[in-house]
């Protein structure tokens, strides 16, 4: 009973930390995207793109949540993991694959960042509350079980990377010139997204293939 209760409190603090993830992926997303247009940005797009996929995927973990606390029985509980993994998994790949268009383009036409003071605020915000979200949501993923949750942890940090990212290429822009860097820091998360995607997508078929 007591393991029973420790997880149930564990589930309710999931969907906390998934709400609360939600509620300023939206602020994040819409400001993201408006602040990278204007500024043309390859990293605060992307960045507000991964906003978007992020706020998908955290719709996923909170009714894989909602399901289990509902005392659903155990094999919905591990269909709705699955699903959880595999929007997780995708969102993460279509993440990568728009910073590699994106920024492929931005290197080709020469176009480097400028920056807008909502792009500043909000990017440094995201800086400093992502960390602690994907932390969160890593840590009860780990106590309940749940790969989809660690994964959806994940990210979040591929959030926090980006506004690191963004904040970054504008002083580098601004200061030496460097109209390249935003687009080249970008790329260099590729391969840790797509790792995170991948393994998210691994789990998915595992669960399937045990069954």
């Amino acid at each position: 009973m007591e393991i029973l209760a420790e997880r149930s409190v564990n589930i309710r603090s999931g969907i906390r930390i998934e709400w609360i993830s939600a509620g300023w992926t939206v602020i994040e997303a819409v400001a993201a995207m408006v602040s990278g247009i204007m500024a043309h940005s390859v990293a605060l797009i992307a960045f507000g793109a991964d906003s978007v996929i992020e706020l998908v995927a955290g719709s996923a973990l909170l009714w894989r949540l909602y399901v289990e606390t509902n005392y659903a029985e155990t094999k919905r509980v591990q269909k709705a993991e699955k699903t959880a993994s595999w929007i997780v998994g995708i969102g993460l790949l279509l993440v990568a694959l728009y910073i590699i268009i994106a920024s492929l383009r931005s290197l080709i036409i020469h176009e480097g960042p400028e920056m807008t003071p909502l792009g500043i605020a909000i990017t440094a915000v995201s800086s400093i509350l992502m960390p602690f979200i994907a932390a969160r949501k890593r840590k009860i993923g780990l106590c309940i079980g749940s790969r989809a949750l660690e994964a959806d942890g994940s990210c979040s940090m591929v959030c926090a990377y980006m506004s690191w990212i963004v904040l970054c290429g504008v002083l580098l822009t601004a200061f030496l010139g460097w109209w390249w860097i935003d687009a080249l820091a970008a790329l260099a998360l590729v391969y840790f997204v797509v790792h995170e995607g991948w393994e998210s997508i691994e789990n998915a078929i595992r669960s399937t293939s045990a069954k």
